[in-house]
């Protein structure tokens, strides 16, 4: 077994319970259609929505988030490379929580004008938020038994002990 093979079987390895599926559902679905919103709609939700954050070259970032959001959404629905792709939505989230929603707690949100406190800042984060816990949940427990990861692995397994 090479050290790719080893790194892989790793990456997808899983003892988490099918139901880990019902979380996959959720982040994956978000996010996939979250990034196709980006080119459907650049002024409001993609590059638009970047420049107005105060995002340096906001037409390449702006359409690079939404390749990620929907590579990693889609990876993560069906359960492959589920950690891996979970990775750089953590990132996607963490970033838009700091760019976008830390500012709402002192009132100088560019992208949410009149906002501003605590319960403002929570309301506005709630999505950011359950996506980055369930990015989490998915990179500390991997895709579950439902999932191509699982599967890939089993196949890994059984061609080892053959």
């Amino acid at each position: 077994m090479s050290q790719l093979d080893t790194w892989l079987a790793r990456l997808a390895a899983t003892t988490a319970p099918g139901s880990v599926i019902l979380i996959r559902f959720y982040v994956g679905v978000v996010f996939f259609f979250e990034g196709i919103q980006k080119f459907l709609d650049p002024d409001t939700l993609g590059t638009g929505r970047f420049d107005k954050a105060g995002i340096p070259a906001p037409g390449f970032f702006g359409p690079l988030d939404g390749v990620f959001e929907i590579a990693c959404g889609a990876l993560i629905l069906v359960g492959l490379l589920t950690r891996l792709a979970a990775v750089p939505m953590i990132i996607d989230m963490v970033g838009a929580l700091l760019i976008t929603k830390v500012a709402i707690l002192w009132g100088d949100a560019p992208l949410l004008p009149g906002k501003s406190g605590w319960w403002n800042f929570i309301h506005e984060s709630r999505i950011d938020l359950a996506q980055l816990c369930g990015s989490l949940f998915l990179l500390i427990v991997g895709a579950g038994a439902w999932s191509l990861d699982a599967r890939l692995n089993l196949h890994r397994v059984h061609t080892e002990q053959t």
